[in-house]
Order: C-alpha cells, then structure tokens, then sequence
C-alpha cells in the first residue's frame, strides 16, 4: 500500500537505526519467513511487525488474530497494528526486554517471526531479545529472522552462549532489496532456562551440534 511505503520511510527518516528499511517487506520474503508456521502453530510472536506485511500472512497461514502477539517499539506503527489487527495482542515495548515481561505462562509460544534489524544492534541487545524471546517458545518451536546481509544477523558466539543453532531456510531474491531468512532452534541436549540467558558451560557445549548456517 502506499501509505504503508510512506509510514516506513518517515519512520526510517526518523530513527534509521531502529527502523533498519525504508519500505514495508515484500510479498517473497513474507511467504518465506511465515512458510512452515501453520495454525497448529500458535500462539505466535512477532517482533517489529511494523505495517503488518507478515501479520497478514500469518492470518493467511491460518494463525487467528488471538493467537498474534505483536511487539512493536514504533508509536505510529502500534496505532496502525491495533486498527488492523483488532483480535491480535499488540504490545508498545521494547523488544530487549521481553525475559523481564510475563507475555505468557511457561512457555506455550510455537514460532517467533522478527522483523527487527538485529545488524544495527549491539550483542547485548540481541542476547536479550533472542534469549527473552526462547524464554516463551516450547520446545520444537522456532525463532524466524530476516537478514539483508550475506551471513546469520546472530553471531556465532550468541548462539553459543544461548545454546541455539541457525539454519538458512532459504533466499527471497526478488525482495527488495533481496533478504534471507534463518530458522533459530535450541541445539539438542542444550537448555536454556526460561527468563534467564546465560554461557553455556564446556559441558554444554560439548554435547551440543555445529552451527548450520
């Protein structure tokens, strides 16, 4: 929509280092990062929703609007996100602070979709938002991240230190500009307590597997 290409750039204008794109994602790279979430799926997370592009594949993929949680940091896109979405849950917060926030109790969440520019942010930032973020899903459940870059926005040794592993699930080159995204899970044998990340130990890390993208 137009003025959802309007609404992103003054956003970016504003605050380039939040907002991370000048222009609302693609229809490629929405079908991509929402493309093994079904509605057995819920209850779903989704982290810089922004105008909704995914928001709306998820309803496509079956996800009921109850089962939407949208964690947006943007004043102007959370007005919009409650018009759109009226059923959906949608949370004006900061999406580093999500392991000191009881969105949920224990941890029911199947899939995490985030739209945020994790290649702006400092380490210590990405630890708190990935590491809330798996502090609510269940286990089997997966963390979807979208990337301009060439290589997982996670660092290596975040998901070290998280017991996570990456996989590239796949290259939406007719985005624009083209993206990729990556699949996020918990290594097996590898824990990560709910609401507190931390180093694994060499222990842990000895039992857990290589990094696959």
């Amino acid at each position: 929509m137009p003025q959802d290409f309007l609404s992103f750039f003054l956003a970016w204008m504003s605050a380039p280092g939040r907002v991370g794109a000048i222009a609302p994602s693609g229809e490629a790279l929405a079908n991509l990062i929402t493309s093994e979430i079904t509605a057995s799926t819920g209850p779903v997370i989704e982290l810089g929703p922004g105008t909704g592009a995914f928001t709306y594949k998820l309803l496509q993929r079956g996800v009921r609007q109850e089962n939407l949680t949208l964690i947006e940091y943007g004043s102007d896109f959370m007005r919009l996100l409650q018009v759109r979405f009226p059923g959906a849950r949608v949370l004006w917060m900061d999406a580093g602070r999500l392991a000191g926030s009881s969105l949920f109790e224990g941890a029911p969440v199947g899939a995490v979709v985030s739209g945020l520019p994790l290649l702006n942010m400092s380490t210590r930032k990405i630890v708190s938002i990935v590491g809330g973020a798996f502090s609510y899903i269940r286990p089997g459940g997966a963390f979807y991240q979208f990337t301009y870059g060439m290589t997982c926005p996670v660092p290596r040794p975040i998901l070290d230190r998280l017991g996570l592993k990456a996989k590239l699930l796949d290259r939406a080159v007719l985005n624009v500009p083209p993206a990729a995204v990556y699949r996020l899970t918990r290594r097996s044998q590898c824990r990560l307590a709910a609401g507190n990340p931390r180093a694994v130990s060499k222990d842990d890390a000895s039992m857990c597997g290589e990094q696959e993208a």
